[in-house]
């Protein structure tokens, strides 16, 4: 009778354990190859620009059981605003054979041609369907999948808000990378909106670092205001948008929080830190066996209106009160 039971158990736990390796094939062919899982993340911008968002991917994935150095390796490398680098880096991990990669949606296509097969989950992407990243939102299929941060569907809403904070703007200018295609998406909403507000638009399109000082020198104290558009090599070059913004005594917005903490005026969009938390869960997700192409691109629940009253003051601006109660955050 003890042989009986002693079967039963044995194959309940065979049983159970070809279940686990089947969900968990990540985890499985990993510890057959001797290694934990690993990720690769592929930051665009700078270690320092996107801190606060890779620190809330890694508490949310120890929330999930994946602790860095126990259960998986997080390897980071930083692209530093420089997109011809997305390519070397995407092979550098090919090598590496990560299990999979974090990324912004714009570093897709150049990790694709090195590597087709990795599972890719991107954190931001304005329009990945418009991209060529997924072939729907709700089945993305290939190898990809992520969050749509909406960047370019805000536009209007943040030239309203600026609107609100600038009662007299009448000239608007606005800096975009146009070289990364989603800056330039964004650019033209952001261009519709200040025509259907009466505004005339001063365009400063850049292309690379380099093109940031002679862009802002082009305005000469003809514009009221500076609408950013904000990109790989826009964060990468922070401080020095600012400086000139600042200098030219400019009222400034964006659609990250951050470069309202570093001193710009006000922002308004997806919680960035809220959509890094997300994309744990889905690297938890294709860890544990299920396909990229199968996980439904997410979109922002969250979105936070940030404005420094400090700068505020600065720059000579009343904000009314009834404003600063609809703020998310007000830095002083």
């Amino acid at each position: 009778m003890r042989r009986c039971g002693d079967r039963v158990r044995r194959r309940t736990f065979i049983a159970l354990a070809g279940g686990a390796a089947a969900a968990w094939p990540v985890m499985a062919r990993a510890q057959q190859a001797g290694k934990i899982p690993s990720i690769g993340v592929l930051g665009a911008a700078t270690p320092t620009a996107w801190g606060p968002w890779t620190a809330a991917f890694v508490r949310r994935l120890r929330e999930l059981g994946w602790v860095e150095g126990r259960t998986i390796e997080i390897e980071y490398r930083w692209a530093e605003g420089r997109s011809e680098r997305f390519a070397e880096i995407a092979d550098e991990f090919a090598r590496r054979k990560v299990n999979v990669i974090v990324t912004v949606g714009g570093a897709v296509p150049a990790i694709r041609q090195v590597t087709p097969d990795i599972p890719i989950v991107f954190a931001l992407s304005s329009d990945p369907i418009g991209a060529g990243l997924v072939e729907s939102l709700a089945r993305p299929g290939g190898n990809v999948t992520g969050l749509s941060n909406l960047g370019a569907g805000t536009a209007g809403k943040r030239l309203g808000l600026l609107h609100e904070v600038r009662p007299g703007l009448r000239r608007l200018a606005i800096l975009a990378n146009v070289g990364f295609p989603q800056s330039a998406l964004e650019l033209a909403e952001a261009r519709d909106a200040a025509h259907s507000l009466g505004l005339e638009i001063a365009a400063l399109e850049i292309r690379r670092a380099d093109d940031i000082a002679p862009a802002f020198a082009e305005l000469k104290g003809s514009a009221d205001a500076l609408y950013v558009v904000v990109d790989a090599l826009m964060s990468a070059n922070r401080v020095r948008v600012l400086t000139f913004a600042l200098t030219a005594r400019l009222p400034t917005i964006f659609g990250v929080r951050e470069y309202v903490e570093a001193g710009g005026l006000m922002s308004y969009g997806p919680n960035f830190p809220d959509l890094f938390r997300r994309v744990a869960d889905l690297v938890d997700k294709v860890l544990r066996g299920t396909k990229p192409g199968d996980i439904p691109v997410e979109q922002p629940t969250k979105f936070d209106l940030v404005i420094n009253l400090s700068t505020a003051k600065a720059l000579g601006l009343d904000i009314p009160e009834s404003f600063l109660l609809r703020a998310d955050e007000v830095i002083e």
